[in-house]
């Protein structure tokens, strides 16, 4: 229903111009460490995103010595041919289309081409700060309400604003109060808004990662999961009059919906400091697996799922629960990387699905 065909590579990364096709439903990629692996998976998720996974700059992800880049991705979505294509200009200029149609936002393009990414450095969301939980749930709600990810992207400009307006007091002694007042109306409607869609999103989305847990750990540790934030007890207009000394001290704005929190218990006591890895990484593969069953109930059809190097710090019976989820119960299209090739095909051969070995 939906797949990607093929991805052709200019000047990406490692790539200096490179083709793959995928005829098959589950596709594995092998080879040592550095020989692009990531990178082609990173290209795929680039096409859907119109970014880099990785935080990475269009520069950097331009082959060294190299000027610009360039991506096409061919692509079926129920029985629709589409073309997607990237380029980053000698310029710096930065173009995005579909079908040789041109985007003015690339922001238009988020949700069109469902994705869900697993990397080893995700278990940051787990293990790290709260901003870590925030992006993956903005990430999330962005893929399947583009009204959220327009205030989302407003109240981020308009925080900075607000921050630019305290700094200019702290630096020069004078500040336009009316600026100020302004801006943070603005704001406060903006992030009741934003506070109120992922208070509704995240009723329905905890459960689904607790019972996607327990299904892949097989552990009998009571899971909690609650959404945090200072809006849940005090009005947003309240939080900015209390912390406004704060603020002119600190020269930003120190509470609001860009500090909420995604709280992760086990048994009572905090995930990230008492799971042990097997713990987090199931966690993790939870809270991924909730994010791409909650974009198949919405677009109605599953979306591509990218698994980079899943293999490191998983038990044979963890391993087997998540390959049975993501390969054979999921109808959708699976890309799936390892350093071990043997490895990596023994696994794919024991699920007695039909699939595609590619080695770099």
């Amino acid at each position: 229903m939906f797949r990607l065909d093929n991805i052709s590579l200019i000047q990406f990364r490692n790539y200096s111009r490179s083709r793959f096709i995928f005829p098959r439903k589950i596709t594995g990629i092998c080879g040592k460490n550095g020989s692009g692996k990531t990178n082609l998976l990173d290209a795929i998720y680039y096409l859907c995103f119109t970014k880099s996974y990785f935080g990475k700059t269009d520069l950097q992800n331009t082959q060294s010595g190299s000027m610009g880049f360039r991506l096409n991705g061919e692509l079926t979505l129920k029985d629709q041919h589409y073309e997607i294509t990237s380029v980053l200009r000698e310029n710096g200029k930065k173009e995005f289309s579909v079908n040789r149609e041109n985007y003015t936002r690339f922001s238009s393009h988020i949700g069109r081409f469902p994705c869900v990414m697993i990397a080893p450095d995700d278990v940051e969301v787990i293990t790290g700060t709260s901003e870590e939980r925030r992006k993956f749930i903005d990430y999330t709600m962005a893929q399947l309400d583009a009204v959220y990810l327009q205030n989302l992207i407003h109240y981020n400009k308009l925080l900075q604003q607000r921050n630019s307006v305290l700094r200019q007091r702290a630096e020069s002694g004078v500040m336009d109060e009316h600026l100020l007042e302004v801006i943070s109306n603005q704001l406060i409607g903006v992030g009741n808004f934003i506070y109120a869609a992922r208070k509704q999103f995240l009723e329905k989305f905890i459960p689904v990662i607790i019972d996607l847990y327990y299904s892949i750990a097989e552990s009998k540790e009571k899971l909690t999961v609650s959404y945090k934030s200072h809006l849940k007890s005090i009005s947003f207009e309240e939080i900015l009059i209390r912390n406004k000394a704060r603020d002119f001290a600190l020269q930003r704005t120190s509470q609001g919906v860009h500090r909420d929190d995604l709280e992760l218990y086990l048994d009572g006591t905090p995930f990230k400091t008492n799971g042990s890895q097997g713990q987090r990484k199931s966690l993790l593969f939870a809270l991924k697996l909730a994010e791409f069953e909650v974009l198949k109930q919405h677009t109605g059809f599953p979306p591509l799922l990218l698994l980079d190097d899943v293999f490191e710090k998983l038990d044979e019976d963890r391993m087997k629960n998540l390959l049975l989820k993501v390969c054979v119960a999921n109808e959708g299209q699976v890309f799936i990387t390892d350093t071990h090739c043997d490895r990596l095909r023994q696994s794919l051969e024991q699920l007695q699905a039909e699939f595609e070995l590619i080695t770099l």
